[in-house]
């Protein structure tokens, strides 16, 4: 694998937007382009939730396999609202490269308040 997983798979996720062939009767991707960012965004919400609560089992039974698979489905979703809004993974790791020796406190007071 020459290329780094993000990269592959927004590559995927961009070929299943409609404009690009993707296909809604095909693909889980390409329905939830045709549904449009609410779906998209509500799926991001439930599966932060999914993820939350399997941080909370795993914090009593020790068992951290379903926070894995939780936040591989919140990463995935994610994915496919930057493409939703013609985003890149590579632009949120160049902000985390950005942020990167920075104490947050710090980055976070550097934010303009609202």
């Amino acid at each position: 694998m020459n290329e780094p997983i993000l990269h592959q798979l927004a590559a995927v996720i961009e070929s299943r937007k409609i404009a690009n062939g993707g296909d809604p009767a095909q693909s889980y991707v390409a329905k939830l382009f045709q549904k449009g960012d609410d779906a998209i965004l509500k799926k991001i919400g439930e599966e932060a939730t999914e993820t939350v609560m399997a941080a909370k089992d795993a914090r009593v039974s020790g068992d951290t396999s379903d926070v894995i698979y939780e936040c591989a489905d919140l990463w995935f979703h994610t994915l496919v609202m930057l493409a939703h809004y013609n985003l890149h993974p590579q632009q949120v790791l160049d902000e985390l490269a950005r942020r990167e020796g920075m104490s947050g406190l710090v980055e976070k007071a550097m934010r303009s308040e609202p």
